[in-house]
């Protein structure tokens, strides 16, 4: 193959990647603020019949955010985006869009939810006063897989926040939230 056509080839596929992300987000971005309580709720709900020391981590935690929806989609670059609900109690304190961009091998589309239990009063303020948090920089998360979520209990818990991925659809060949910039939004 000659790099003219290379070259054509992976500027095609950046822009099909990048016009599908973007059409997902316009679709994901309509939802009213009621249905994406509503929503986060629901996958709340799941993610706590799915893995029981969620739940249990959820009596701790002084907020929690949910993204009930992430389309996350990639042909040599890719991205997600998502839009969250941050619960402090039973209230809802704020929207929160998140956002992720990648490049390399990767092909694929899926959709999946996280919810990230914010254990101190430490990451909630920095939630509330960045200018957006980056997942990696700032205070430390941890995502529980499986292994983790079982060994957690209510003295173990010492880290900044713990982050649960469920409800995967869809074939991707990685999965990851390191990277991705959580920001706030307006939602009417």
């Amino acid at each position: 193959m000659t790099t003219i056509r290379r070259n054509f080839l992976n500027l095609f596929l950046a822009s099909a990647a990048a016009l599908s992300l973007f059409t997902l987000s316009t679709s994901a971005n309509a939802a009213t603020a009621e249905d994406l309580d509503k929503d986060a709720m629901q996958a709340l709900q799941t993610l706590y019949k799915t893995q029981p020391a969620a739940e249990a981590i959820s009596k701790q935690a002084k907020a929690i955010l949910v993204f009930p929806n992430i389309v996350k989609a990639g042909l040599i670059f890719g991205g997600s985006y998502g839009e969250g609900v941050l619960f402090e109690g039973s209230h809802v304190t704020g929207y929160y869009n998140s956002v992720s961009a990648s490049w390399g091998w990767q092909a694929g589309a899926q959709s999946y939810s996280y919810v990230v239990f914010l254990m101190n009063n430490k990451a909630v303020k920095y939630l509330h006063k960045s200018d957006g948090w980056e997942i990696g920089v700032g205070p430390t998360v941890v995502v529980a897989n499986e292994g983790i979520a079982k060994n957690l209990t209510t003295t173990t818990l010492k880290d900044d926040a713990y982050a649960f991925i469920s409800d995967q659809q869809g074939l991707m060949v990685s999965l990851s939230i390191e990277g991705t910039k959580i920001s706030r939004i307006k939602k009417h």
